[in-house]
């Protein structure tokens, strides 16, 4: 997969650009603040339908504009010619996405048209911060080339905003809690087996993967495993029976309800999911120094990109936002020996990494070639 081309208009501090991109590697280099990052988020953005970082859409509107609107141009396996995804937001309004020229409804649609792999100096936490941001790994990378996957986790979050409505609101309303909560449980239960089904077996494929790139790193002297931990307490083996895990489920939602009204939530379901990481047999995020949590982060980026071109039969795009100054000179170069062969835009402060490549020099929201 390669994208040829990004249009931006009153998106953050760029008011009208178009940037053209090589099929090897593009630098965008200029000082802090300058439009780096506004420009990988704009194009990530069509990866997952939503910023990477913590914001509202309309947030990215230029100051004193009323929208802003976004295109790129790519080119898949699928066809021969270059398509189109645009996203437009206006203040107050649903946004607009056309594929092609065609309007999508639904923001499932466009997840997966679009692949990429990004990584930003937020994942070098990867390890060490809490379940939330490695299930969220194991989410954004499923979805790329798993659209069922995606509507059974849209699904899921619905009916378990449901469930802890009446939960919170049992003391109040118990009568209602308890002509219904079942119903709720059961769906909760289908969806939460589904989806541990596959979560499970692809961290399977990115334990191989990425005891791979980590022993290459590490000069083969040091290990690692990964496994899936699921709230119903299954070995990784269990999840391969999506019945069985439903009916775990099933018990657990069902026999529990004193625990969860008390809490005020919900206790079991993939909410409460991690990975647990080890290397040499220790915990990664409790042990690790901070260096072997970099290389796992880098790893397990670096299989993410494996595996979506093993599921897809392409390779994804490469976004590194600000990341190699945050590695040292040889997890760099082993960074940028890893994805020579991809499509990457790299945004770097640094003038020194990229001798051969094409730059693009980026200040105060302009492009310059």
């Amino acid at each position: 997969m390669v994208c040829n081309y990004i249009k931006l208009k009153n998106y953050r501090n760029i008011e009208d650009e178009e940037i053209v991109f090589d099929d090897g590697v593009n630098v965008l280099e200029g000082d802090n603040a300058q439009g780096k990052t506004n420009l990988i988020e704009a194009i990530y953005t069509f990866t997952t339908g939503k910023s990477f970082r913590a914001v509202k859409e309309a947030d990215a509107i230029k100051f004193g504009e009323k929208e802003y609107l976004i295109e790129i141009g790519f080119k898949d396996s699928s066809r021969s010619d270059i398509q189109t995804l645009s996203v437009g937001v206006a203040r107050g309004c649903r946004r607009k996405i056309l594929l092609n020229g065609v309007k999508i409804d639904k923001l499932s649609e466009m997840i997966g048209c679009f692949r990429a792999v990004l990584f930003c100096p937020e994942h070098l936490s990867l390890i060490k911060e809490g379940p939330s941001m490695r299930r969220n790994y194991l989410d954004v990378a499923i979805s790329q080339f798993r659209p069922v996957y995606l509507k059974s986790l849209q699904k899921y979050y619905a009916i378990l905003e449901q469930r802890n409505k009446l939960i919170k609101n049992a003391e109040a309303d118990f009568s209602t809690l308890k002509e219904t909560i079942n119903i709720w449980s059961e769906q909760l239960a289908h969806e939460a087996a589904f989806i541990s089904h596959i979560r499970s077996r692809y961290v399977k494929k990115v334990e191989e993967a990425v005891a791979e790139y980590f022993c290459e790193m590490t000069d083969k002297k040091e290990n690692v495993e990964m496994s899936y931990i699921g709230s119903s307490k299954q070995s990784p083996d269990e999840y391969e029976d999506i019945e069985a895990v439903e009916k775990r489920y099933k018990e657990l939602l069902s026999s529990n309800i004193e625990r969860e009204i008390a809490a005020g939530s919900t206790l079991w379901g993939i909410h409460k999911d991690d990975i647990e990481i080890l290397i040499n047999g220790k915990s990664a995020r409790s042990f690790a120094s901070q260096g072997q949590q970099r290389s796992l982060a880098l790893a397990m980026k670096l299989a993410e990109g494996d595996i979506c071109r093993y599921e897809t039969g392409e390779n994804p795009i490469f976004l590194l936002d600000d990341v190699l100054s945050e590695l040292d000179e040889r997890r760099r170069n082993f960074l940028l020996c890893s994805i020579k062969d991809r499509q990457v835009i790299i945004s770097t402060c640094e003038k020194t990494y990229f001798a051969t490549s094409k730059k693009i020099i980026v200040k105060n929201g302009e492009y310059i070639f």
